[in-house]
This record gives C-alpha cells, structure tokens and sequence, in this order.
C-alpha cells in the first residue's frame, strides 16, 4: 500500500509531516464514501421533511379542533422565524465546537438535540411550547450544517466533492417531497383526528432520525482534523485502513500519494485568528460566502415556507391538497443538484455558481411577473416554480460547497457557521416575517414585491460569483486554503515512492 505520515508519533504542539490529504484525495470511490454519504447526508432528508411539513400543516393547526391556538401566519411567519434563529444560534455554537472537538463527536450531538427538540415539538399543546421546540429543533440542524459539511468535503476526494456535496445538499428535497406526501396523508381527518395527524408528522421525524443515528455511529472523524489536532497516528492508521479495504476490494494496489504538508499540532484556534484569516486574508472570499448565502437564504426560507398560503390564498388549493403541489417543487428542486452537480467539477464553479444564480433570479423575475398579469393558476405557477428552483438549488447547494472549501481547515466548520448564520439571519429571519405579512394581505401586488426581492438577491448573488468566485473544482483543500498550521517547509513537497 503506498503512502504514509512521515515522522514519529506526535502530540498537539509538535511538528509533524504528513501525506494524509493526498491520500485521500487520490482514493477512488468506494464503499466506504458511499458510508459517508448515507450516513451524514441523510441528515438535509430531515431537514426538508420538517421544513416543508410546518409550511404544509399551518392551515391545519391553525384550524379549530388542531389542539394549537395558533394562526397560519403565526407558524409560517414566527415558528419558521424562530427556527430559523435557531438554526443561526446552533451553527455559531456546534460550529465552534466542531473545529474545536472534531466532527464526529459533534455530528452526533447535534443530531441527538434535533431528534429531541422534535419529539418534544409533536407534544405542543400550548404556542409557547411550540415555538420553544421549533427554536431548539432549529438550534440541532444548525449545528448539523457546520459539522457535517465540514466532515464531508475533508473525508470525499477533492475530484468528487463537488457533486458529491451539491446532491447532498439537494437531498433536502427528498424529505420536502416525503414531507409533501406525508402532509395529505395526515391532514385526512378520514384517517387520523384533527389533532393527531399533524404530531405524527413530527414523530416521524424522529423515528428516521434514530435510523440515520445508527447509520452515523460508523462514520468516522476526519483525519484531516485528527492531524491538525494532535492525533497524526489515528489518521494514518484510519486511512490506511481504509487504503487496505479499498486494495482488497478493487485487487489492485493504489498508487502513491505524490504531495505532502508539514503543519505545526495545535489543539484549538483562537476566535481572533478566525476572524482575522476569514476577513483579512481572504476579504473577497468573505464577499461572495455572504452574497451567496444571504441570497439563497432569502429566496428559500422565505418564499417556499409560505408556498402553501400563496396556493391556499390565491389559488383556492384546500390545506389538504397543498402537498401534492409542494411534492412536485420539491422533485425539481431535486433534480437541479442531480444533474447539474457533476459540471460544478467539470465546466468549473465560477461558470456554474454564477449561471445558476443568475437564472434562477431571472426565472423568479418572469414568474412574478406573470403572476402579476394574472396569467397563473396552481399548477402553471407550480411550473414556474419548478424551472426557477431547479437552478436555484444547484445554486443554493454550491453556497455550502464555497464556503466549506476555500477557507482554511482550522476554521471550516466555523466559517460555514459564520456565514450560514450571517446571510440566514439576513435572509431566513426576516424573510419568513415579512413574506407572512405579504401574503396574507391576499394583495397580488405585496406578493410580487417578494418575489422580485428574492429574484433580484440571487441575480446579485450571481454578479459577485462571476467576478469572485475561486476555481476549486478538482483541487485540494489544501491548495485552495493553506491550512493555519502549515509550515513553510511543507509546501507542495513532493512525496518519494514508496513502491
């Protein structure tokens, strides 16, 4: 098997040479990256479910007889709000955590407070009680975005990550479709009592949370941050481990790694020196992660939380039909990432990112447009929306992608953190808020204002991505960040062959 860590066993503080990361960007892919993405990508499967469940069942439990005294605009304006600032809290804090204590502890901490916080939120019987578990249910998946993006793109190799990361991302869209289909099947007051069907949507939340909870317990830590921190010998012992099942597998040896990095041990890194290398160092890169996420963000958590109101509102669709609309968004949504994702590694980022920004913006330009005229029903505007999201989460996925690539890896889980907080915070928080108070004006007007607004982010968005966008596709993380801790001595040295 070719390729080792060179130098003795080493401790935080000490100065090692490594050849870790070539190695594993040189693996082909195999059983055990398909391990990692059933067993951290799952996670956005969750994530789409819960979204697109609230936004679907509002009408219902807003309804007399849910067991809620709540509004429809209370739950896709305050509840979606606060999940949202939750999910902004829990990635600043989870974040921190990952870089300080390794992903693999934190991607099962973070899970265990999502599948709590909604078990809890099935057991609503006050608003306060569920705004509370929706703020903590939201505090998990922030705090899941951080660590598992940064576990991904440092565990699959660098000629893979980037559609491997978008079509994780996108997998989102796979519990919004079962969250869609879920929602006609609990919203039958044939099959379940008014004020069960809703909380078994929560419940089964749950119930594929501990499935995936199962799954991730063989996933392991990023080598690339057990070298960093102080534990050099488990990563080469983890990767060679993986080498060897690779070699059986494939009966062939692999070849030899050809780059190595001499990096000084550290066990922890300041805030200071994060902010300082984020904002600093890379100031343009700092530019396009806020411009990239402050416009998805907007676009997502504002207009497709309210998408069911805006059918129910103007287009007479009953709260028990929206579903099956939402299902159909939600396949396009998916498809974007499934077919677009292998050119983010082959046409390039900057072309794709940009392009996929901007023509989503101005699809949503069209439909609003359209929509304005009165020249939409439920299920023309269910195509527009088809076509603008079909490139806007390709685009939205490659936010994630950007970030957790082109800053160093001392400070990737918190940079993701940092500016998924910053651009949902923009966008998420106040997005829901107002898009609520738009459409349930029933004014046709104040709901093309969001459209447009959400349209003209993304073509902004898309603008800073033509000029500043990094070309990362098919390089190391390694060579597109210098980690904190390289030394200059470890510099792009080639590795001898140990053939």
């Amino acid at each position: 098997m070719a390729g080792s860590a060179a130098g003795p066993a080493a401790g935080a503080g000490d100065t090692i040479t490594t050849d870790v990361p070539a190695r594993l960007d040189r693996l082909p892919w195999s059983r055990w990256h398909w391990m990692i993405v059933i067993g951290l990508g799952t996670v956005w499967i969750l994530d789409g479910l819960e979204v697109t469940t609230v936004g679907n069942i509002a009408g219902r439990i807003a309804e007399d007889g849910s067991g809620l005294a709540v509004s429809a605009a209370q739950i896709t304006g305050i509840a979606a709000a606060l999940y949202v600032a939750g999910a902004c809290a829990g990635a600043l804090f989870f974040g921190w955590l990952t870089d300080r204590f390794g992903r693999k502890k934190l991607f099962m901490i973070t899970l265990a407070v999502y599948l709590s916080a909604t078990a809890m939120t099935a057991l609503s019987f006050q608003p306060w009680w569920f705004f509370t578990f929706r703020f903590l249910t939201g505090f998990g998946i922030g705090g899941e975005y951080a660590a598992i993006n940064s576990a991904i793109d440092e565990l699959i190799p660098s000629r893979f990550r980037g559609r491997v990361d978008l079509i994780i991302n996108g997998s989102y869209w796979l519990g919004a479709i079962g969250g869609s289909l879920l929602s006609i099947v609990a919203l039958n007051t044939g099959i379940f009592p008014q004020d069960v069907g809703w909380r078994l949507t929560f419940a089964l939340g749950v119930v594929l949370g501990l499935v995936i909870m199962l799954v991730r317990r063989h996933v392991p830590e990023s080598p690339r941050w057990q070298f960093i921190h102080g534990h050099g010998d488990e990563a080469k012992e983890l990767v060679g481990s993986v080498e060897k099942e690779i070699e059986e597998q494939r009966h062939e040896e692999l070849p030899s790694p050809k780059t190595k990095i001499t990096i000084h041990q550290r066990t922890s890194i300041g805030f200071g020196i994060i902010a300082r290398t984020v904002f600093t160092r890379y100031p343009r890169r700092a530019v396009l992660s806020l411009a990239l996420f402050i416009g998805q963000a907007f676009l997502y958590n504002a207009i497709t939380f309210g998408f069911g109101n805006i059918l129910t509102t103007f287009f007479g669709v009953s709260t028990g039909k929206t579903g099956y609309y939402f299902a159909v968004i939600a396949a396009g949504n998916f498809l974007g990432p499934l077919l677009l994702g292998k050119l983010f590694d082959t046409v390039g980022r900057r072309i794709m990112i940009s392009s996929t920004y901007l023509l989503s913006g101005l699809l949503l330009f069209g439909t609003a447009w359209l929509f304005d005229r009165g020249s939409l029903n439920a299920t023309t505007m269910t195509a527009c929306w088809c076509a603008v999201l079909f490139f806007a989460s390709a685009g939205a996925s490659s936010a994630y992608l950007t970030v957790s690539e082109i800053f160093p890896m001392e400070t990737r889980a918190m940079a993701i953190a940092f500016f998924y907080a910053i651009g949902t915070a923009a966008g998420g928080i106040s997005g829901p808020l107002v898009f609520a108070d738009l459409t349930k004006s029933g004014v046709v007007g104040d709901t093309v204002t969001a459209f447009v607004i959400g349209a003209s982010l993304m073509c902004a968005a898309g603008l800073v991505a033509a000029f500043l966008a990094i070309k990362a596709e098919g390089r190391s993380l390694e060579d597109i960040a210098t980690p904190l801790s390289q030394t200059s001595a470890g510099e792009s040295e080639a590795v001898p062959s140990t053939t």
